[in-house]
């Protein structure tokens, strides 16, 4: 499994956050998304997830303008979005945890062998 294909499973979550710290467009997500480490996400691989979050009521989009160029599309968390980034937050830290425990040797196994 690639990087990108992990990601996949993650980057709505991971642009909602981005989008909880406030209002922002396409191309700025993209830049923000590089700054913590994630410079495999293109600019077209963001549309479909922020296209697919604003049908489900998770984001809203308003129009303004841009000092240099045509207007910008700018995404907001909706109430429905905060609610699903506090669930997405709740969920990535039990299973990064739980994937750590596995990659460290942690856990289970250590349980099944002191028995």
């Amino acid at each position: 499994m690639t990087t990108s294909q992990m990601l996949k499973g993650v980057l709505e979550g991971c642009l909602m956050a981005i989008i909880g710290r406030g209002e922002t467009y396409g191309y700025e997500m993209v830049e923000k998304l590089g700054e913590y480490g994630l410079t495999m996400v293109s600019e077209g691989s963001i549309y479909p997830v922020l296209l697919r979050m604003q049908k489900e009521g998770l984001v809203m989009t308003v129009m303004r303008p841009s000092p240099n160029g045509p207007k910008r599309k700018y995404y907001k968390l909706t109430q429905a979005g905060e609610g699903e980034l506090e669930a997405f937050r709740e969920r990535w830290n039990v299973m990064a945890g739980a994937v750590g425990n596995l990659l460290e040797g942690s856990g289970k196994d250590e349980a099944v062998e002191e028995k």
